[in-house]
C-alpha cells in the first residue's frame, strides 16, 4: 500500500507539473498574440500605458507651430488674444468643470448665466423683450428661426409633418447679395426643395447696387400668393457680406407686416447698435423679429458663440424649434460670453466698436489718393483697380467701393486679376490691416477693408492704415505700368519669330509667352517633351539674369502649360530688349538641344571614318618606309645609318562640323612659332552697355549724344597731347630724327583710334578743330 501511495503521489506531481507547463506555454502564446495585435492594429500614440502631460502638450505645440509653417514664406495672421480673450477661453474650462455639479445646483447656475447674458445683450443692442439662442455655427440661428416660423404658420405641422406643406408651399426670400450658399444650406437642413428659396435681385437703376430691390420684392410676393404659395420669411442685411451695405429695413418691415412674414436681419453693421449714435437705416433693425450677432469678431473674443435674438410669445413652439433646451449643459454655451462681457464692461465694448468705426469714418482723408463713392453709413470699404477710358486715352484709377453709375465700358477680367493681385500683396505687406479679397456679383474681384470684422482680432491701429496707404502709393504705379505696357509687349512678341503670345486673362502680370519649337517631322509626344524641356530651360536662364522681373510657370491651377509667365513691371522697362532676350535665349537653347541630340550619331560616324583613315595611313607609311625597316634589328640599324623623315599625319574631329580634319597645319604652325589669331568671340547684339549697378531690361538714362560728346572730347585731348613739345627741347631747338620718328608713330596711333571711334556729332568743338589743323601742318 505504501508503494502504491508513493507511486500515486509521484504521478499526481508529474501531472501537475505537465499541466503547469502546458498552461505556461498557452499563456506565452496568448501574450505573443496580444503583442502582435497591439503592434499591428493599435495606433502608435495609444500603445502602452499612455503618455505623460509634457509629451502631449509638446505634440500640441508642434502641431500649432510646426515645420510646415516655417518652410512657407507666406505670413499668417495670428489672433490678438488679450485678457478679454483669456476670459473667454477660461469660460470653456469652467463649463466643463461646472457640468459635473449636482443637477439642482447646475440648474440654478445655468439659469442665472443664461438670463444675465440674454438681458445684457438685449440692452446693449437695443433689442427689448427678446430671447437669445447661442450657437457655434452662425447659420444655425437662422435655421432654428425658420423652424419656429414653420411651426407658427402651419398649426398641424407638429402632427402631420411635411404633409401640410403640400397645400401651401412655403417661400423664403433672401437677397442676391447674401452669403454664398445660404439658401441652399437652409433648404438642405429643413428638407425643403430649392423652389422654396427665392433670390431677390438688388437695385439696378436707383440706390445702392447692393441693396435689395423693395419694389421687385413686392411683385415677387404678390406672384407667389396668386400661385397659392405661403410667404414665410425674409432675410435682410444690415451690412452685406461683400460691400457692407444696409437694406432699407424700414420699408422691408412694413412689407413683412403686410404679408405676415417674419423679418430676420444679419450683418456686420448691427455692431453699431451698441454706440451712442446709430444711423436710422441700422436703427430700424431693432424692430425686426430676429437678428444674429457675431460678437467674437466684433470684440476680439476667441471661441465664443454667435447669438440670435428673437421675439416670440409661445415657449412651447420655441422648444419644438430647438431655440430653447431643457438640458442644463447646453445652457453653459453662454458662459464664455457671460465672463467676457463682465470683464469688458459697457465702456470696453463701446470702445472697441467705436475704434473700428473710426478707422473708416475718416477715409476721405486717409485714402486721399482714392476716389470715394460709397454709402456713408457703411463701416466697410471696398475698392478695386480698373481702367477708365476718357477721350480715347487710358487712365487708371482706383474706385471704391463700387464702379461709377452708368459706366459704359464693361469690367475687363485682366483688371479683376490686377485687383486680386493688389489685395493679396496688401494683405502680405500689412497683415494687421485685415484687408482681403472678395468677389462681387457685378464688379468682380475687389479689395475689402472691414475693420469691424478684423480690427479687434488683429489689433489694427491708425498707423496700420497709414502703412496701408503707403503701400497703395507704391503698388498703384506698378499696376499702372504693367497695364500700359501689356499692349506693347503683345505686339513685340507677335512680330518676333520663334515666340508665341499666350492670352491669359487671369494673369495679373505683363503677359505670357511661349517659345515655339521647330519640329522636324517629329510626333506629337516627342514634340511636346522637347517644347517642355526648352521652355523650362528658358525659364531657368531668365531667372539667372540680374533683373527686377519675376519669371514663373504661372498659377498652380488653371495656367497654360510650357509657358513663361512674366510678373509685374515698372515704367522704365525696355520691352524690346526683354522680348529679344527671350527669343535669343530660346534659340540658343534650341541649338544646343539639337547639337546634343545629333552628337551621338555624329561621333559614331566620325570614329568609324577615323579608323578607316588611320588604317589607310598605316598602309601608306609601310610603302614609304619599305619592308626592311619593319624588321626589328635590321630596321633599327637602317634607321641609324639612314634616318627616315616622315611628317606626322594626325586627325582632329570637329564636333560642330561633324568631320575629320588633318593636324598637319597645326604642326606647321607650332614649328614656325606663328599661327593665325583665333577669331574674336562674337558678342550678342542684345548685350547693351549698362551703367554700374544697372539691372537688365532697364532703359538707360544716358543717350547717344552724351557718348558722342565724350568721344569727341577724348579725341581732342589726344590731339592736344600731340601738339605739346617734349620738355627737354628749348623753344628754338629742332627735333631730332628719333623724336620725329616717335611723333610719327604717335600720330599713326591717334589716327587709328580716330577711325575706330563712333562719333555721332556732325561737328567738333573749336578746340578740337584747331588741334587737328596743327597736327596736319606738322
Amino acid at each position: 500500500m505504501g508503494s502504491l501511495e508513493y507511486l500515486g503521489a509521484e504521478m499526481g506531481k508529474n501531472l501537475n507539473e505537465a499541466m503547469k507547463m502546458l498552461e505556461d506555454n498557452q499563456r506565452k502564446v496568448e501574450e505573443e498574440n496580444e503583442k502582435k495585435y497591439a503592434r499591428k492594429d493599435i495606433p502608435g500614440p495609444l500603445q502602452g500605458s499612455g503618455q505623460d502631460m509634457v509629451s502631449i502638450l509638446q505634440l500640441v505645440q508642434n502641431l500649432m507651430h510646426g515645420e510646415e509653417e516655417e518652410e512657407t514664406s507666406q505670413s499668417y495672421r495670428l489672433q490678438n488674444v488679450g485678457e478679454q480673450g483669456h476670459m473667454a477661453l477660461l469660460g470653456h474650462s469652467l463649463a466643463a468643470y461646472i457640468s459635473v455639479l449636482d443637477r439642482e445646483r447646475l440648474r440654478k447656475l445655468t439659469t442665472r448665466i443664461l438670463s444675465d447674458t440674454t438681458l445684457w445683450l438685449c440692452r446693449l443692442f437695443r433689442y427689448e423683450n427678446g430671447s437669445a439662442y447661442y450657437h457655434e455655427d452662425d447659420r444655425e440661428g437662422l435655421l432654428k428661426i425658420c423652424r419656429l416660423v414653420i411651426h407658427t404658420r402651419y398649426e398641424d405641422y407638429t402632427l402631420e409633418g411635411f404633409n401640410v406643406l403640400y397645400t401651401k408651399q412655403p417661400v423664403i426670400y433672401i437677397s442676391s447679395a447674401a452669403r454664398t450658399g445660404l439658401g441652399q444650406a437652409l433648404c438642405n437642413q429643413l428638407g425643403l426643395p430649392l423652389s422654396c428659396m427665392c433670390r431677390v435681385p438688388c437695385n439696378t437703376m436707383f440706390g445702392s447696387q447692393h441693396q435689395m430691390d423693395v419694389a421687385l420684392l413686392d411683385r415677387l410676393i404678390k406672384d407667389d400668393v396668386e400661385f397659392g404659395k405661403l410667404p414665410l420669411l425674409l432675410v435682410a442685411n444690415a451690412g452685406t457680406p461683400g460691400a457692407g451695405h444696409t437694406d432699407k429695413l424700414g420699408r422691408l418691415k412694413e412689407l413683412c407686416e403686410q404679408y405676415k412674414m417674419w423679418l430676420h436681419v444679419e450683418g456686420v453693421n448691427l455692431a453699431t447698435l451698441a454706440l451712442g449714435y446709430v444711423s436710422s437705416s441700422v436703427l430700424a433693425a431693432t424692430k425686426c423679429d430676429s437678428m444674429t450677432l457675431t460678437l467674437g469678431s466684433w470684440l476680439g473674443l476667441p471661441a465664443v458663440p454667435a447669438v440670435t435674438l428673437y421675439r416670440h410669445e409661445d415657449p412651447s413652439l420655441s422648444l419644438a424649434a430647438g431655440l430653447t433646451s431643457s438640458q442644463p449643459v447646453e445652457k453653459l454655451r453662454a458662459l464664455p460670453l457671460w465672463l467676457s462681457l463682465q470683464y469688458l464692461g459697457h465702456d470696453g465694448i463701446v470702445e472697441r466698436i467705436k475704434h473700428a468705426s473710426q478707422l473708416v469714418s475718416n477715409r476721405e482723408n486717409i485714402f486721399f489718393l482714392l476716389k470715394v463713392e460709397d454709402e456713408l453709413s457703411s463701416p466697410v470699404v471696398v475698392f478695386k483697380f480698373f481702367q477708365e477710358y476718357s477721350n480715347r486715352e487710358k487712365t487708371v484709377s482706383v474706385l471704391f467701393p463700387e464702379l461709377r453709375q452708368g459706366l459704359q465700358e464693361p469690367v475687363q477680367f485682366p483688371n479683376c486679376a490686377l485687383s486680386l493681385q493688389l489685395g493679396e500683396q496688401l494683405a502680405q505687406l500689412v497683415p494687421a490691416s485685415g484687408v482681403d479679397v472678395v468677389e462681387l456679383e457685378d464688379e468682380g474681384m475687389c479689395v475689402r477693408f472691414s475693420p469691424l470684422m478684423t480690427s479687434a482680432v488683429l489689433g489694427t491701429e491708425i498707423q496700420d492704415i497709414d502703412q496701408l496707404v503707403d503701400c497703395l502709393k507704391m503698388k498703384i504705379p506698378v499696376l499702372t505700368s504693367t497695364l500700359q505696357l501689356r499692349e506693347e509687349f503683345e505686339q513685340e512678341v507677335r512680330r518676333t519669330v520663334g515666340l508665341l503670345y499666350i492670352e491669359d486673362l487671369g494673369w495679373p502680370g505683363l503677359g505670357v509667352v511661349r517659345y515655339n519649337y521647330h519640329s522636324d517631322g517629329k510626333n506629337d509626344d516627342k514634340q511636346e517633351k522637347e517644347l517642355e524641356k526648352i521652355n523650362t530651360e528658358l525659364l531657368k536662364k531668365l531667372n539667372e539674369l540680374e533683373s527686377d522681373l519675376t519669371f514663373s510657370l504661372g498659377p498652380e491651377f488653371g495656367g497654360q502649360k510650357n509657358c513663361v509667365y512674366i510678373g509685374m513691371v515698372t515704367e522704365d522697362l525696355d520691352v524690346s530688349e526683354l522680348v529679344e532676350t527671350i527669343a535669343a535665349t530660346g534659340r540658343e537653347i534650341e541649338e544646343n538641344s539639337r547639337l546634343l541630340e545629333n552628337m551621338t550619331e555624329v561621333v559614331r560616324k566620325g570614329i568609324q571614318e577615323a579608323q578607316l583613315q588611320l588604317q589607310k595611313a598605316n598602309e601608306e607609311r609601310l610603302l614609304e618606309e619599305g619592308l626592311l625597316r619593319q624588321i626589328p634589328v635590321v630596321g633599327s640599324v637602317l634607321n641609324w645609318f639612314s634616318p627616315f623623315q616622315a611628317s606626322p599625319k594626325g586627325r582632329t574631329f570637329n564636333l560642330t562640323a561633324g568631320s575629320l580634319e588633318s593636324t598637319e597645319s597645326m604642326y606647321v604652325s607650332k614649328a614656325q612659332g606663328t599661327g593665325s589669331t583665333p577669331p574674336p568671340t562674337p558678342t550678342s547684339s542684345l548685350a547693351k552697355q549698362r551703367l554700374p549697378g544697372q539691372k537688365a531690361f532697364k532703359r538707360s538714362l544716358r543717350n547717344s549724344d552724351g557718348f558722342s560728346e565724350t568721344s569727341s572730347i577724348s579725341h581732342c585731348d589726344d590731339l592736344d597731347k600731340l601738339d605739346q613739345r617734349p620738355p627737354n627741347l628749348s623753344p628754338g631747338q629742332e627735333q631730332g630724327p628719333l623724336e620725329m620718328e616717335r611723333a610719327e608713330e604717335q600720330r599713326e596711333v591717334v589716327s587709328a583710334k580716330t577711325d575706330t571711334e563712333d562719333i555721332h556729332s556732325d561737328k567738333l568743338p573749336p578746340d578740337c578743330t584747331k588741334a587737328e589743323d596743327q597736327a596736319s601742318q606738322r
